[in-house]
């Protein structure tokens, strides 16, 4: 009887633990451009937005990029998941995050507004911060396409099902923002376009879908009601 109530108390702890970690790392997606840019405005005193939420890292803000982007990718080697594949894949990501922070892109066009760091372009650096933002984004949607829709139930219920729709809606818009801005890079449209910032927005996009992805999946809403004894 004490060993099944200490199983119990572990399952828990695990379960609690699990929910933490997935909330957590939604809520520092979603956070990040805004506590980026508000951070630029009101101690900078520069309320220019960037071209793309990784040029803040020459910002004022550089730092605080770099340790979001460390805690998401620490809170990602931490997660384990429900079978072994989950916690290879979030491993990969972390890894990913990690490359996104310390090989920051190259400043394009000159846009130098905001800035207090100033580095030489180097195109091996700006080639792994892309790769590992790709790499990122990729690996996300794809947990959030097939593992977080998984269930060890035969006939999920309702909410698992909305869940798992809101998941799919979430991987296949990381998927697009992806694209998009792809093909804004290799058809030369930042410059062109820059009065928009495509990049920034389809960042924004991409990143607020991560979060609102592993906010569910942290049972934020739609919780599973509990059962009836």
């Amino acid at each position: 009887m004490i060993n099944k109530l200490l199983w119990t108390d572990r399952n828990r702890d695990m379960i609690i633990s699990f929910m933490t970690i997935r909330k957590a790392v939604g809520w520092l997606g979603i956070g990040l451009p805004a506590v980026l840019y508000l951070g630029t405005l009101l101690i900078g005193e520069c309320g220019i937005l960037k071209a793309s939420i990784s040029d803040y890292f020459y910002t004022n803000m550089g730092s605080v990029f770099t340790g979001i982007l460390c805690a998401v990718a620490l809170f990602l080697f931490t997660y384990k998941g429900p079978a072994p594949i989950d916690g290879i894949l979030s491993s990969l990501a972390a890894l990913f995050a990690l490359g996104v922070a310390f090989f920051p892109c190259n400043v394009s066009g000159c846009h130098y507004d905001c800035n207090i760091i100033f580095r030489p372009p180097n195109g091996l650096r700006n080639l792994i911060h892309y790769c590992s933002a790709a790499g990122f984004f990729i690996i996300l949607a794809t947990m959030s396409i097939w593992l977080f829709r998984k269930s060890n139930r035969p006939n999920p219920g309702l909410r698992k099902r909305s869940r798992n729709n809101v998941y799919l809606v979430c991987g296949i818009i990381m998927l697009i923002a992806m694209a998009g801005i792809l093909a804004v890079t290799v058809f030369h449209l930042g410059e062109k376009l820059y009065p928009l910032r495509p990049t920034y927005w389809l960042e924004l996009i991409a990143l607020w879908a991560f979060g609102i992805s592993w906010l569910v999946k942290g049972e934020l809403v739609l919780k599973d009601k509990p059962l009836q004894r």
